[in-house]
């Protein structure tokens, strides 16, 4: 899988996950992307498809990088542009 196609499969799993914001947004927390289990068998590495992901302006988040535990409550925002788009 591209790169390309891991921040599809990422936007299709906070939309699943998130909770949809009247904006159009999606937000989900790092710890819950993480911790599921269709996530972590679909991406080998979640914290680099979140990077590339914010690279492309689909998703945006504080800091540069998410670890997991110390990030947990960090919130993950799916833009509404992203969310057109897909």
């Amino acid at each position: 899988m591209n790169v390309e196609e891991e921040v599809d499969r990422l936007k299709e799993e906070i939309k699943r996950l998130g909770q949809h914001q009247q904006d159009g947004s999606y937000k989900v927390k790092f710890g819950v992307l993480f911790n599921d289990d269709r996530c972590a068998n679909i991406f080998e590495a979640l914290v680099g498809t979140l990077r590339a992901a914010k690279k492309r302006r689909v998703v945006t988040y504080d800091g540069e990088l998410l670890l997991q535990g110390v990030h947990d409550n960090v919130e993950i925002t799916l833009l509404p542009s992203a969310v057109a788009a897909a």
